[in-house]
């Protein structure tokens, strides 16, 4: 189960939650809701797009094309006010806790009208519309206004995320439980975003020098220093919680067509197609600022769609340049969790004549529900002395990546970095780093983490060893019955270098003990979980194994994957040695080194069976290979999340390769068979900002060699459980197909609700659209193929001597499927169907699978 993003957001909000002692149960304070329709005083005519604000806060939200408006507020406010270009303020009493409406009539600006001239109810079109000829002028100006048209550009960076649980009531801070630690909690403007009580939970600074080179392009970010509150290893990945915050919390470039926000792209309103997407309107003229500036606001045209919504300030120079920004998203949107985000971006004049960005400000409040306490994050970038067309020698810009450390020896302590902050902390922000190491002394803290790792990775820690993972105590299948095991490893607290790890097993049907045992060296002095990976591991495994079934990121006796479909009765027993040399750099090229000696037994109604020299079938027993190993890996840029069993990818849009080789040797100990068998794996996500984006894998292999017996070919992924596995084929039965060569094509397109969002129905339960399609070519040559050599193992039959294992030969393997993702925020189910091969016998051409993808 590949896609499973769904762990680190759960490590996000259950984690941090527990650490600040079970903090997401908040009771929630009242909430006032607000609606009503704002029309035209004297024509009665509602009036589209108007500015609603809480005075004195950043709170507010605009009528929509029929004049209607909602606002839901979290704190106590004495009242709400409107303005509009061309009308006078009007300004309402609230009534604190309750639901009321509203409605507004707007009087026209008698001193505006040489000035302004107002249509009511005029259908919004692009054609001679003033607001869209400004707004295509920005776009036509964008490639001469963008700082990176500069030949070289150069500044200082300093930025910080800070997160902590908003939205917290006096009551939830008061409780007996939180006696031990009301140091942690910090109160601020009830009005601002977040709430008046807020936790804070994690704080990350970090210095820059950055250099841009145009022609060849390169950007170089030299980090100077860095700092970051950090909890106990044992519990938490510091690496790759900093990882997912700085995903979540990216750059934000206004002149890209794309803004990622929360994994996510959003339509940038200076985006080439902005105006096909966007609404544009004239708002206002900033006659106080040198050179003017025009306020341009803009909303989605539908407001369900991953757009923002929010306000340019247009320089009137004749560049067209964005001097300030502000956006945000409507209520409505497709997004999970989100229930606020404010972004802010300042921007100066240099020397060159265009804007350089000065600040950016990106604020998101994440939470389960409108009335339960919250996660809000900030990301704060500071930008200054930028020097333009200033050559660098080449070395500045060699070697790989972006991100490299200029000087790790600078000791990076609070009097430096009071000296080199570009913007002092905020209040909520001053003593998180003191908080964070105080709070684990705390032993009833130590408890709740230990508590929580136990529920989110399954293993309890008991210092040197830690036991587990729990989900694999119990489990069943047709072979061994009712499974039992039990195992465990060693941590980084008995050695640093040395790491052992161990389950036993045993099955009360078949009345077999299943065991495995590995010792690894560390040549790194690090953990051999987490980035870079270096290590020798040796290691022995007698257990039980399904023909063709590859799992990612799921352990095979997981409790949840006993539940299959139809014949699940042909097994393996398997006695694997191993031997495997494991290197990472940190260009994130990788590469697997290994030897493996694996004698394999067939188990249940499944047998290894060849004619004899009279033609009759007779049993083989067992079949005996070894195998050289190679891997090769490369993945530019890959972050993910370390979990005590896996590493969670953080994906992001720069393809994956994966090449392997394996070759059998004959004659070495007791190997039976001499091939070659090669494999290579591409994926890449491609983003199609608001129609989504799509997964896209392609693999191909080749075995090499003559009368390879069947076991060792290519088996291809079948999946026989009711879960929607991403890598193996869905209404493919187990050991159905086997090929020594073949080609595959898997794209799965995420339509992120852009189809679900124009239906009025479907749109509030914010569902979204998925599509897959999965084809797979391939065939068996006739010096591998059993029917042809009679000393090759026969492929597999069912109970009245059938054929149930098949060649590609006629024509590809297709299925598609076609799905509903975000069914409560965290559940896709899929209709599948097989489109080929459908008189294989026990097939079945339709299906529904589920699986878990808790996504934003």
């Amino acid at each position: 189960m590949k896609a499973i993003s769904k762990s680190i957001w759960i490590h996000i909000l259950v984690v941090i939650s527990i650490l600040q002692i079970g903090a997401g149960l908040a009771i929630a304070q009242n909430t006032t809701t607000i609606k009503g329709t704002v029309t035209d005083a004297r024509t009665g005519e509602t009036l589209p797009y108007v500015s609603i604000l809480i005075p004195g806060t950043t709170m507010g939200t605009a009528s929509d094309a029929e004049g209607r408006y909602a606002l839901t507020l979290r704190e106590d406010h004495a009242s709400i006010k409107f303005t509009y270009v061309g009308y006078v303020a009007v300004e309402k009493p609230i009534k604190p806790g309750v639901s009321q409406v509203i409605d507004v009539k707007m009087a026209v600006d008698a001193s505006m009208l040489k000035e302004v001239t107002v249509k009511t109810r005029a259908r919004y079109r692009n054609k001679d519309n003033p607001a869209v000829q400004l707004i295509r002028e920005v776009i036509a100006h964008k490639d001469e206004n963008k700082p990176t048209s500069n030949n070289f550009v150069e500044y200082e960076q300093y930025e910080k995320i800070s997160l902590a649980l908003s939205n917290l009531s006096d009551q939830f801070k008061e409780k007996r439980i939180f006696r031990n630690y009301q140091f942690l909690f910090k109160s601020q403007d009830s009005t601002a975003m977040g709430g008046k009580n807020m936790l804070p939970a994690y704080m990350q600074e970090k210095l820059s020098k950055v250099y841009f080179r145009k022609n060849p392009y390169n950007r170089k970010q030299y980090v100077l220093a860095n700092r970051r509150a950090e909890f106990d290893a044992k519990f938490v990945d510091n690496d790759g919680l900093s990882a997912y915050f700085n995903r979540l919390y990216e750059d934000i470039n206004i002149y890209d067509n794309d803004i990622s926000i929360a994994t996510n792209l959003l339509l940038s309103p200076i985006a080439n197609s902005a105006p096909t997407f966007y609404k544009f309107f004239i708002r206002d003229t900033v006659k106080t600022s040198n050179p003017w500036l025009i306020e341009l606001g803009f909303v989605p045209r539908n407001k369900t769609d991953m757009l923002f919504e929010g306000k340019l300030f247009i320089t009137l120079d004749g560049k067209y340049g964005v001097q300030n920004v502000y956006l945000t998203v409507n209520k409505d949107i497709n997004l999970n969790f989100m229930r606020d985000l404010e972004a802010r971006l300042e921007f100066e004049k240099g020397d060159d004549g265009r804007y350089f960005m000065t600040k950016s400000t990106l604020a998101m409040e994440f939470a389960l529900g409108e009335k339960n306490g919250g996660l809000y994050g900030q990301r704060t970038v500071n930008f200054k002395d930028y020097t333009i067309n200033k050559p660098q020698p080449d070395s500045i810009y060699r070697g790989p990546g972006e991100e490299i450390v200029y000087d790790p020896e600078v000791k990076t302590t609070e009097s430096f970095w009071a000296s080199k902050r570009h913007i002092p902390l905020e209040r909520t922000e001053q003593d998180i780093y003191k908080n964070i190491d105080t709070l684990q002394t705390i032993p009833s803290f130590k408890r709740t983490m230990d508590i929580a790792t136990l529920f989110l990775s399954g293993y309890k820690s008991f210092g040197a060893v830690e036991v587990g993972p729990v989900n694999t105590f119990y489990s069943f299948n047709p072979v061994e019955g009712f499974r039992l095991r039990f195992g465990g490893r060693t941590t980084t607290d008995m050695s640093k270098r040395v790491y052992f790890e161990t389950y036993a097993a045993y099955g009360f049907k078949d009345r077999k003990w299943k065991y495995f045992l590995s010792g690894t060296y560390s040549f790194n002095n690090k953990s051999v979980y987490h980035f870079p990976l270096h290590y020798l591991r040796a290691s022995f495994q007698r257990d039980t194994k399904i023909p063709g079934q590859e799992l990612q990121f799921v352990q095979e006796d997981n409790f949840l994957l006993s539940f299959k479909r139809g014949d699940n009765n042909r097994w393996l027993y398997n006695d694997i040695y191993k031997l495997e040399y494991v290197r990472e750099f940190e260009s994130r090229f990788s590469y697997k080194i290994g030897f493996t000696q694996w004698k394999q037994t067939p188990a249940g109604v499944l047998r290894y069976e060849r004619l004899n020299e009279g033609g009759e079938l007779e049993s083989a027993g067992e079949l005996n290979n070894t195998e050289a190993n190679i891997e090769l890996r490369y993945a530019p840029h890959e972050q993910y999340y370390q979990g005590k069993l896996y590493r969670t990818p953080i994906i992001n849009k720069y393809p994956i390769f994966t090449l392997r080789y394996n070759a059998g040797l004959k004659g070495v100990f007791e190997g039976e068979n001499n091939y070659h068998n090669v494999a290579l794996n591409i994926q890449k996500r491609f983003y199609l900002s608001q129609f989504g984006f799509a997964d896209i894998t392609a693999e191909g292999g080749y075995i090499f060699g003559k009368q390879i017996q069947f076991p060792l070919l290519t088996i291809h992924r079948a999946n026989q459980t009711y879960a929607y596995q991403l890598n193996s084929y869905n209404l493919m039965n187990f050991l159905e197909f086997a090929s020594d060569h073949y080609a595959s094509l898997d794209v799965q397109y995420y339509l992120n609700g852009f189809l679900f969002n124009k239906i009025p129905l479907l749109k509030r339960l914010k569902l979204r659209e998925v599509v897959s399609f999965k084809g797979l070519v391939g065939g068996l040559r006739d010096e591998n193929n059993p029917a042809l050599h009679p000393s090759l193992y026969r492929f597999a039959t069912d109970d009245q001597g059938r054929p149930i294992t098949y060649t590609l030969a006629r024509e590809p393997y297709i299925e598609g499927s076609v799905g509903i993702a975000n069914i409560f925020k965290l559940l896709r189910v899929d209709l599948v169907k097989r489109f080929t091969y459908l008189d294989n016998p026990n097939v079945s051409e339709w299906g529904v699978r589920a699986r878990f993808r808790l996504d934003f």
